[in-house]
């Protein structure tokens, strides 16, 4: 007969099992305010597309913490053999999530896909320099450039894709890949239900150790205002959280509960005109436009002190940044002179629509301040807001749009080229707006292979002013990123490219 202590001691026994197993098994809840379209790195052109994607796949190099300095990914080291020629000696340990090994048969094709015609990828303009991939062995590929070019190493932070699993893929656009990706990253994508979640797991065999934090769920949820609900009630670790939340919608409970991280983005929010359409064409249309609105008011009315003005295209504290570029004073009466000048008038008042998405909280209040500001100056602005991928998939990519009201993510790095010359207005392309400038495509091209960063930090300030006076966008703000985390998340380490740096060192102890 079991004696009555010793069920006690089972008991206790299976207690501590439980209790030992739950600390690890753990889950990030996080939001994404749209669907992801393809994750698939090479593809991946949204941002909710992007950041899940960076869980699952590497590139050969990544930024170090500080956005200072590239270090090694999936590449153990590199380096220059001449000003042409960089070599890559890759990891030996790192497998793709199917338990195939990485090789340098992998960085060929990921290299071969983006320059095919079978894609459609902005990002293959970065490999347009590229002469050539040799595979010198199995782990070790050389990089032949057709010229010096300042962004060699930084092009390879493009996620490498499977050659075992795609080569005999023959529409990689609609492959079933991109919703069932395998890579080499610390996480694996074990579900993906669209409008639900998304959730990845661990990645045990991570060839950088297996994350701390065993799932990642993604809730895909559209509403800001829901986000926000849910982040106020723990229900997410981690958000971003809009200045207004921050300044009155915040209990003293919120602050016990979180941690708050706030810098300036590496991003900004601009008005985009389609140059392709007749009534955009006249320069003093547009400089009308930017003389009739005034920035400063942009960012006090929504962001409080939690934002900057945007001078222009490249982004503060860059070498491409150009301090002399101020923004322009609201004037109202040149403003109306101008679109005199161009034959508009109270009895023929030029008039367009802007189009946004709600996936953003700010950008329709915003589009809504634009649309007072210009009234002033007898505009008349129509205002259309839309859910997230019909935006993309309907108005931004084919072009559809009187303006769009947008944001571009930047890397410390820039390459005007993926934004500014004629060569990306094409299908895929980030030239969105059809901006055509044969001087700054000139000197585009001509930075392309300057490897002194003294002489091209000035190229990049010249190509900075041209742009704002052209006034192909009416750039408006920068906004700071306000991150809030959970206290129950351990080992964060802020840093100036934000909190995401080490993130599989990570800890939460949760029970289920």
């Amino acid at each position: 007969m079991v004696k009555l202590w010793e069920i006690k001691i089972v008991v206790k026994l299976l207690l501590l099992l439980f209790l030992s197993l739950s600390v690890y098994a753990t889950t990030l809840h996080l939001a994404t305010s749209t669907n992801p379209s393809r994750l698939n790195p090479i593809l991946a052109t949204d941002s909710s597309s992007s950041e899940i994607a960076s869980f699952i796949f590497n590139g050969l190099v990544k930024y170090d913490k500080d956005s200072s300095t590239i270090i090694g990914d999936l590449a153990t080291s590199f380096y220059y053999e001449n000003n042409t020629s960089l070599v890559f000696e890759l990891n030996p340990h790192a497998k793709w999530h199917d338990g195939e090994k990485f090789s340098a048969k992998d960085v060929l094709f990921t290299y071969k896909t983006l320059i095919s015609s079978k894609i459609a990828s902005p990002y293959s303009a970065n490999f347009r320099f590229v002469k050539d991939v040799e595979i010198i062995n199995e782990h070790k590929v050389r990089v032949i450039y057709t010229k010096p070019y300042f962004k060699a190493l930084e092009t390879w932070m493009m996620g490498i894709i499977p050659e075992h699993i795609l080569k005999n893929e023959t529409n990689i656009m609609n492959a079933k890949f991109n919703t069932k990706p395998i890579g080499t990253g610390a996480y694996k994508l074990h579900q993906l239900e669209h409008s639900k979640n998304i959730i990845l797991v661990a990645n045990d065999d991570y060839f950088m150790g297996k994350p701390k934090i065993d799932k990642i769920s993604f809730h895909v949820i559209a509403d800001p205002m829901t986000r926000f609900l849910m982040l106020k009630a723990t229900s997410l670790d981690i958000g971003n959280i809009e200045p207004m939340q921050f300044e009155r919608q915040l209990t003293d409970e919120f602050f016990k509960n979180f941690n708050i991280y706030e810098e300036i983005s590496h991003s900004y929010t601009y008005l985009g005109f389609n140059l392709r359409r007749d009534k955009f064409k006249n320069p003093k249309v547009r400089r009308a436009l930017s003389l009739a609105i005034t920035r400063k008011e942009l960012v006090e009315i929504l962001f409080f002190k939690h934002a900057k003005v945007c001078t222009g295209p490249f982004l503060p504290a860059t070498k491409a940044f150009n301090p002399e570029v101020k923004s322009p004073t609201q004037d109202i009466q040149k403003a109306k002179q101008l679109l005199k000048e161009a034959g508009y008038d109270e009895d023929n008042p030029f008039t367009f629509e802007i189009v946004t998405s709600n996936s953003s909280s700010i950008r329709p209040y915003a589009a809504q301040i634009l649309q007072h500001q210009l009234k002033k100056a007898g505009v008349i602005v129509n205002l259309r807001v839309m859910e997230w991928q019909a935006f993309l998939n309907m108005v931004v990519f084919p072009h559809e749009f009187d303006s769009v009201l947008l944001g571009w993510g930047l890397s410390s790095t820039p390459d005007p080229y993926l934004f500014w010359h004629t060569d990306s207005d094409k299908k895929g392309g980030f030239n969105l707006v059809g901006y055509d400038n044969p001087k700054m495509d000139e000197m585009i091209e001509r930075s392309q292979s300057m490897i002194d960063r003294k002489e091209l930090s000035l190229l990049w300030k010249e190509m900075f002013k041209i742009i704002v006076d052209d006034n192909p966008y009416l750039f408006l703000y920068i906004p700071n990123s306000i991150t809030t985390v959970d206290k129950n998340i351990k080992n964060i380490e802020p840093s100036l490219s934000g909190i995401w740096h080490n993130y599989i060192k990570w800890e939460k102890a949760e029970i289920k």
